[in-house]
């Protein structure tokens, strides 16, 4: 490995590199919360109680079984195979022009989307039965019941699950480059065949790629212990004066 290269490649190739870098950022990033969105979507119809009979029972069970199948799809096959499938055989099958970036998106987003179905369902499945039954004791339906009730908790409870979702995605757009998205691998192999300096351009690349998974890292990782508050709470005093047993003595002898 010769340094003088690596200098040589960043001076000559930053921008390529920048972009790249950028592109990955935007299309993880961008996925990863549309990923959420799906799946949190997916995670409360999947919590929804099953009727006993009926029509609604039937239609539940459908919808149940059609989502069963996109998880197990997506979660059971490499994004690099969903890429081709999706972009090449949507243009080869239905004659579908799809622009590449927004086809990366979509791509990175059905399939964080499968991974966080579940995440949020393990989510919701760890909120205590009682509050499911509070809930409904007061006259909520289930939507509202997810929507005051769990959901908030489970945001919070899956907020790590979630990061670790979008520091994989950062790595995970590599695979685009089959279907010439111009994310940070992609542009790395140009800079490579240019050169044909390989190693250096790739431990260029390895670098940028461990910036970034490490400043998400950081940055996630503040937010939850924001969310987490402080470690010790102060008692402070406030409106409501509660007398001790010994403070309670003394008046009861007094008023006699």
């Amino acid at each position: 490995m010769s340094f003088e290269w690596i200098v040589k490649i960043i001076s000559t190739n930053g921008p390529m590199f920048l972009r790249g870098a950028g592109l990955t950022l935007l299309i993880s990033m961008v996925g990863t919360i549309l990923g959420s969105i799906i799946g949190l979507l997916i995670g409360v119809v999947r919590t929804v109680p099953m009727p006993e009979r009926g029509i609604k029972r039937i239609l539940l069970k459908v919808i149940n079984a059609i989502l069963s199948a996109y998880i197990a799809f997506f979660r059971g096959t490499p994004m690099i195979v969903q890429a081709m499938v999706i972009y090449y055989g949507s243009a080869l099958a239905f004659g579908m022009d799809m622009n590449v970036l927004r086809a990366a998106i979509f791509i990175v987003s059905i399939n964080t989307g499968a991974y966080m179905a579940e995440i949020v369902r393990g989510g919701i499945i760890s909120v205590d039965k009682g509050q499911f039954e509070a809930a409904q004791a007061i006259g909520m339906n289930h939507l509202q019941t997810m929507r005051h009730v769990v959901l908030p908790q489970v945001i919070r409870n899956i907020l790590p699950a979630t990061g670790n979702e979008f520091v994989i995605n950062i790595k995970d757009t590599s695979v685009l480059n089959v279907i010439s998205v111009n994310e940070l691998f992609f542009q790395t192999k140009s800079v490579a065949g240019n050169n044909f300096r390989y190693f250096e351009s790739f431990f260029v690349a390895c670098i940028l790629y461990f910036i970034m998974t490490y400043t998400v890292t950081k940055i996630l990782r503040y937010v939850e212990k924001k969310l987490d508050g402080p470690e010790n709470y102060n008692m402070i005093g406030n409106q409501m004066q509660v007398q001790t047993p010994e403070e309670a003595l003394k008046h009861n002898k007094e008023m006699i």
